[in-house]
């Protein structure tokens, strides 16, 4: 009798990672989970391990005594406060992870996808090809592509390394993605402060997941490297508050203020990029996923569980 595919996937509480999970099993996999701290289900998962990502022996012995056919690595410390906080664990996590993940895929001949991020460039030259010249403006993003240049390294016959921009989406959590985030501040009584002249190129988790499980099942040559992926427009920070307040029926002048990066300059304080819009042609050349417009990711958000009370109260 054969086996279904084993998926070995870390950080599988995330916004990503969560939406890999339910993907992966409804396309035939057998998703090994791996988390930290997080207690809750993982829809999709044949089994969840708790483990910590700093511990690279835990990692290691995990990975080799699972043997999977592929290994997804949604995990970091993303916020550039947390990596500037405690750089030792952030590094163990960002680079020292992949970097083990890389290797156990290359020894057991699995399939290894690393999610990085458009954080790598500083902005000033968009849209940008995945072989344009890095400058990362910060300790997470100067991570970011050490961690990208390590898979390379140890993983060149299985893997591929995806750059993603802002996402949007349902997280497990309710606090992770683009919307969850406008909606935390609404509902505590704030306008969002958003700039007209700060652009991304956002997608959704599930439109993620749908593109990272069909490179889990192919091994050919065409596939491995490093890509780009996002949705299918550009677009201000200022413009996606308004779109997602006028989706959920709510008063976009209101809630949202727009501004000028310059309005709110600071002496030594580090510059938002003014745009990450990405070159995602190499890889939506190769795959029947799609990108997807904004809207088409709007219509599938839900308001945030610890938002509701506010949301349908007003």
């Amino acid at each position: 009798m054969t086996r279904s595919p084993r998926l070995l996937l870390t950080g599988a509480s995330g916004l990503v990672g969560s939406n890999v999970a339910s993907t992966a099993a409804r396309r035939g996999f057998d998703v090994i989970a791996v988390v930290g701290r997080f207690d809750g289900a993982i829809p999709g998962a044949a089994r969840v391990e708790r483990v910590d990502l700093a511990d690279d022996a835990a990692v290691r012995t995990l990975a080799l005594e699972v043997f999977p056919d592929a290994i997804v690595n949604a995990a970091a410390i993303s916020e550039v406060p947390q990596c500037e906080a405690d750089p030792a664990r952030s590094h163990a996590v960002n680079v020292a992870l992949p970097a083990t993940l890389a290797q156990v895929a290359h020894h057991v001949g699995a399939r290894f996808l690393h999610l990085s991020s458009e954080q790598v460039f500083d902005g000033t030259r968009a849209p940008y090809h995945p072989s344009d010249l890095v400058a990362p403006p910060n300790l997470y993003a100067r991570q970011k592509v050490e961690s990208e240049q390590l898979v390379a390294r140890f993983a060149p016959e299985t893997g591929a390394t995806i750059r993603l921009p802002l996402l949007g989406g349902n997280s497990l959590t309710g606090r992770r993605s683009l919307h969850e985030r406008l909606f935390m501040t609404w509902a505590a009584g704030k306008r969002a402060r958003l700039y007209r002249d700060e652009i991304r190129q956002p997608c959704s988790a599930e439109n993620v997941a749908e593109m990272i499980v069909e490179l889990c099942e192919r091994h050919d040559a065409a596939t491995r490297g490093l890509f780009h992926w996002a949705g299918a427009e550009p677009i201000s920070r200022a413009e996606m508050g308004r779109r997602v307040a006028r989706h959920f029926n709510l008063p976009a002048d209101e809630l949202v203020e727009e501004a000028g990066q310059a309005d709110d300059a600071r002496p030594g304080a580090p510059p938002r990029q003014p745009s990450l819009a990405l070159d995602c042609a190499p890889l939506a050349g190769l795959i029947k996923t799609r990108q997807e417009s904004f809207d088409a990711m709007l219509e599938r958000l839900a308001v945030p569980p610890g938002c509701r009370d506010w949301y349908f109260g007003r």
